[in-house]
């Protein structure tokens, strides 16, 4: 039987950044009987002001498809993972009220996970064990977090501060964050379509450097200037931002935090790749190698395939 508008699936765009994500979703939510709604699983499109560096769909975009979770967060305070879980879940039930069909877009593979098995309840925030924390080297930092979890420490980047000192917080609870998160062993909700965007090594990374190039034509440095008084500690973690934040102090040139720019985001990619393999449990799923068609083609494959598990 086909799904009601209230029983509608919620449509899960993801894949790696610069691979297209939201360009198939418009497209797509506009081919969608009755019409889809983006929601943004971004952590950083949703602050406002930061546009160029997190490639926030344009106007033009936005006016032809409803938008939600976008500018909703001003850069000098944090957005949390449980803030954008609880908003998109207030979003989905919103767009099917209204007979429509929710599309979820973007990168951050924490909001994914957690839309799809929901959120270790972790012990509250330590602030004094987090200033402790964020006063150490990176070295020590790294040191701290081997002997207070190891697992966690294979799992986490070195340079990714914010969840090292996070694992180390969950350690000093008295667990261990690698031991209770256990997301991925549990069901995950059977309510979502997903959509995979499978590229290949080299056409990302070669789509990744033409697109800081066209971020740094667009006025990159100039929007970082702007915001750069008004950053709180997660906004200024954003790719882009922290890299060119040096440039704005005269501690870099514009070529040497341009290349930064270029390697930490093929890096982020890379991540993003193992992440999405892990989805490759998640059912149902279709996986679309966009490297090889347009997006109206790869629209088309797609709302087939969606409105054929919905049964339309």
């Amino acid at each position: 039987m086909p799904a009601t508008a209230h029983e509608r699936p919620v449509i899960v765009v993801a894949g790696p950044t610069a691979g297209g994500k939201t360009a198939l979703s418009v497209t797509l939510a506009l081919s969608l009987p009755g019409g889809g709604e983006c929601i943004n699983a971004d952590s950083m499109q949703v602050y406002r002001g930061m546009d160029i560096g997190t490639a926030k769909p344009g106007m033009d975009e936005r006016a032809g498809v409803p938008h939600h979770l976008i500018d909703v967060a001003d850069p000098s305070v944090p957005w949390s993972a449980e803030q954008w879980l609880s908003a998109a879940e207030q979003a989905v039930a919103d767009i099917r009220e209204r007979g429509r069909w929710p599309v979820l877009v973007g990168g951050t593979n924490l909001y994914l996970q957690a839309f799809y098995y929901g959120l270790f309840d972790g012990p509250p925030a330590n602030d004094a064990l987090r200033a402790e924390l964020d006063a150490l080297d990176a070295a020590a930092l790294r040191a701290r977090l081997e002997a207070d979890d190891p697992d966690a420490a294979a799992r986490i980047h070195p340079n990714d501060r914010r969840r090292s000192i996070r694992a180390i917080e969950v350690a000093a609870s008295g667990t261990q964050l690698s031991a209770a998160q256990t997301q991925w062993d549990a069901p995950h909700r059977s309510d979502a379509l997903l959509i995979g965007l499978d590229w290949p090594v080299v056409a990302i990374n070669r789509r990744i450097n033409a697109r800081v190039k066209l971020m740094a034509q667009a006025g990159l440095l100039d929007e970082v200037a702007a915001l750069a008084p008004s950053l709180g500690r997660t906004a200024a973690e954003a790719l882009g931002y922290k890299q060119l934040l040096p440039v704005v102090t005269g501690a870099a040139t514009l070529d040497e935090a341009l290349e930064q720019v270029k390697i930490r985001t093929r890096r982020f990619a890379k991540q993003q790749r193992t992440w999405l393999r892990r989805l490759g449990t998640i059912k149902p799923a279709c996986w679309l190698k966009p490297a090889e068609i347009s997006t109206e083609v790869l629209a088309e494959q797609a709302l087939a395939w969606v409105l054929g598990q919905a049964g339309h």
